[in-house]
């Protein structure tokens, strides 16, 4: 049982790190690129979809990136509350499962 606890912590875990960094890698591209059109939200908004809508949004603020974008600035905050509800199920499913 505890396995299966700590199997979603880590995919929970992972998934943020993933989302933070790459929010990271994309403001570091954009200073690099003399303020060049930053590149497209799609590998943000699957990461969010994943479960790292939370350290996206957070990421964004602290780095100050994109945060004029109207798309991310509506969707991570919805996301982020869906993920947050989708780990409290998986946790209890966890439990109620075995």
């Amino acid at each position: 049982m505890i396995f299966f606890y700590v199997l979603l912590s880590v995919y929970i875990l992972a998934v943020n790190f993933y989302a933070f960094w790459l929010v990271k890698s994309q403001r570091e591209e954009f200073e690099a690129e003399d303020g060049r059109a930053p590149r497209g939200d799609s590998k943000l908004v699957l990461a969010a979809l994943f479960g790292g809508a939370t350290a996206i949004y957070c990421a964004m603020f602290a780095y100050r990136y994109r945060l004029s974008n109207l798309l991310l600035m509506v969707a991570m905050p919805v996301l982020a509350v869906f993920n947050c509800y989708s780990f409290f199920l998986g946790y209890r499913g966890i439990a109620l499962f075995l």
